[in-house]
């Protein structure tokens, strides 16, 4: 078969066609280099991200494939003992969920990936929660009202202190009770029932004679009857309660301050619940003595949980009023003493049953009262100070962990930053030994960027995974951090690893899994775009953390062993690995929200080699193991960990 000549003339038509192509490429890459460069970026940037030695140093980040039905705003979550995750929204910070009273929590199942809804009672948003002895998670306090800012408040209101001088009963006033100054002669009504305790009869201790009574009292919020700047009310006045007969109208009346337009903070609840991790559902408890939002709830070394701080029924910070919960009779007692916190306070239980204050805190509060780190004793209520905190004023929003193992009682807290809406942010990691004759605060290793809402887990190879945040205020001006990396406290040191795909701050959290991987969920930006014109989206985009240990050849397996040990007591379990294995440990199952996180803690199990597996024993200290179910984990000597087993201690 011949082929024809090519003529000079359709050799330069050709050419001039080739030429025009190139042209045209250049003109369409002139216009969309940066969309090519990006696309290119982002195609190495994936290719790199997927290869095998990268994953093995720097672990990977994957989006948690959630159905779309499932989706809520997760502000707080626990891992329970059956393996699975309990994340709660109640009304996720959103008004309309709140109004048309729709709450939720949802259940997931890391093994099998599926999910459940799980009916939920009350708004639990911001409450406090902590794993009790028995396997179940308390859950108390979260919304009664949400805030109102100024310029949205269109009712003068505040609060009202109702007195009783009758010592003989007490008296209930329900809502929608009037009450009108004897001096401004303006009228508020009561927003919710109000309990108002019998007078209490004070006698001479000496001579047992009378001597005076005092007042029982009730703290209720009102409002005004109609809108409108006049019906505020500049100065203290007593008022008649309305609807009263008899003796009624002179033992009882109220006291108020100034009721104003100004702006209304969130208020508590009473309510508390457990969750049953077996039969998946919330069981009714009897309610706390005081409404709370924002509380801490830290679990004591006898099992009761000891409930502090919070906002009450009217928006205040609760006045140091803490209370304990009994979990054998499911009822809540006064401490007899106050001590006060700003909201959500780090506090842990120490190993010899003080508690540690790190001064971490996720806000609401005066900035000058109850913000320095100490050592809480309750037999007491001493508090000692631990001096050396390099940056005091930047506590708020920082996380704090109990450094593995738990036994060194040394912590680390985390990032942080300026009281309420600050710009300031700390880029700083403090440590402090509490074994030390004389702790105080040193400067340990320093994050890239000032960082505010850092999350930070403790993983089963003894180092902390620490990811997210933002430099300035829930994420304004586009400040989400993009690293995580993980702090080893031998070396005192951080190594970053693989970046996270997607921004974290306000009302975000991490967990570790029971495969040793780690979930982070929530951030509520203020803002959706960096020049702080577009309003923020609660991110409801969950990711599941990788680390580079689960990447490599193998990892030990633990096989049959006690499901139960006490403490002083020892468990012998199977392991085809047993002459590699290094260390062994409990670690207490996470209950976390506004990167709080008080219950996790990793406690060193002495370990002896058996013919074909290995025994652990478990401390004495109840302190230092509280009662309830942990994950056991062993190591082997690369460090890898196993997957962890579920143990009680009882």
């Amino acid at each position: 078969m011949s082929t024809l000549p090519v003529r000079p003339n359709h050799r330069r038509n050709r050419a001039r066609r080739i030429l025009v192509g190139v042209a045209v490429v250049a003109v369409v890459a002139g216009f969309n280099g940066p969309a090519l460069y990006r696309y290119g970026s982002e195609q190495y940037h994936e290719y790199k991200i997927n290869k095998p030695e990268y994953k093995a140093a720097n672990g990977r980040w994957d989006y948690l494939d959630v159905p779309a039905g499932y989706r809520i705003n997760s502000i707080h979550a626990a891992l329970l003992h059956t393996g699975k995750v309990l994340l709660i929204a109640g009304s996720g910070n959103n008004q309309k969920n709140f109004d048309a009273k729709k709450f939720e929590s949802v259940l997931w199942d890391p093994e099998t990936g599926d999910f459940k809804k799980i009916e939920t009672p009350k708004d639990m948003f911001c409450a406090g929660h902590t794993q009790l002895p028995d396997g179940k998670l308390l859950v108390a306090g979260g919304t009664k009202r949400y805030e109102k800012l100024q310029g949205d408040v269109t009712k003068a209101g505040g609060l009202m202190i109702v007195h009783n001088e009758d010592p003989d009963k007490p008296m209930t006033l329900p809502a929608g009770t009037k009450f009108t100054g004897k001096a401004n002669g303006k009228t508020f009504v009561s927003k919710d029932p109000v309990l108002v305790q019998r007078a209490k009869k004070v006698f001479d201790p000496e001579t047992g004679e009378f001597l005076r009574t005092e007042a029982g009292l009730g703290r209720i919020y009102v409002e005004a009857e109609k809108s409108g700047k006049k019906h505020e009310t500049g100065t203290e006045d007593n008022y008649r309660v309305h609807g009263l007969t008899g003796s009624d109208t002179r033992n009882v009346y109220g006291i108020a301050q100034k009721l104003a337009l100004d702006k209304k903070d969130f208020q508590g609840i009473k309510e508390a619940y457990e969750f049953d991790p077996v039969a998946e559902k919330y069981i009714k408890v009897d309610p706390m003595n005081e409404a709370r939002w924002y509380p801490t709830l830290t679990t004591l070394e006898d099992g009761k949980v000891l409930s502090l701080s919070g906002l009450d029924e009217i928006g205040q910070i609760v006045p140091g009023k803490d209370e304990i919960y009994d979990p054998k009779t499911k009822k809540w007692q006064y401490t007899g003493f106050e001590r006060r916190f700003p909201t959500y306070p780090a506090i842990f239980l120490m190993d010899n049953g003080k508690l540690f204050y790190s001064g971490s805190n996720a806000g609401y509060g005066p900035a000058d009262v109850g913000r320095d780190p100490g050592v809480w004793d309750l037999e007491d209520n001493s508090f000692e100070k631990v001096p050396g905190m390099s940056d005091p004023d930047k506590l708020e929003t920082s996380a704090t962990v109990m450094l593995p193992p738990a036994q060194d009682q040394r912590f680390m807290v985390i990032g942080g930053g300026g009281v309420g809406e600050s710009e300031k942010s700390s880029k700083k990691s403090r440590l402090v030994d509490l074994k030390e004759d004389e702790p105080g605060f040193k400067d340990g290793a320093t994050l890239d960027k000032g960082t505010r809402y850092p999350s930070a887990s403790l993983l089963p190879d003894d180092t902390v995974l620490v990811t997210g945040g933002s430099e300035d205020y829930r994420g304004r001006g586009g400040s989400n951090i993009l690293e995580a990396r993980t702090y080893d406290p031998k070396s005192g040191a951080y190594t970053r690893v693989a970046d996270p795909q997607v921004g974290r701050n306000y009302h975000s959290g991490s967990v570790l899994l029971p495969d040793g991987r780690v979930m982070i969920f929530g951030s509520d930006s203020l803002f959706a775009d960096a020049a702080n014109t577009k309003p923020g989206v609660f991110e409801q985009r969950i990711e599941i953390y990788t680390p580079p240990y689960l990447y490599r050849d193998s990892r030990p397996a633990i096989g049959g062993g006690p499901e139960r040990i006490k403490r002083g007591a020892s468990g012998t379990f199977k392991s085809a690995q047993a002459a590699k294995l290094r260390t062994a440990k409990l670690m207490r199952p996470s209950a976390v929200t506004h990167v709080t996180d008080v219950d996790q803690r990793s406690i060193a199990l002495e370990m002896e080699k058996t013919a074909d597996g290995f025994k652990v024993t478990v401390p004495k200290n109840r302190s230092l193991v509280p009662s309830g179910w942990y994950m056991l984990f062993v190591t082997d000597d690369k460090g890898t960990p196993s997957e962890g087993v579920w143990v009680e201690v009882p």
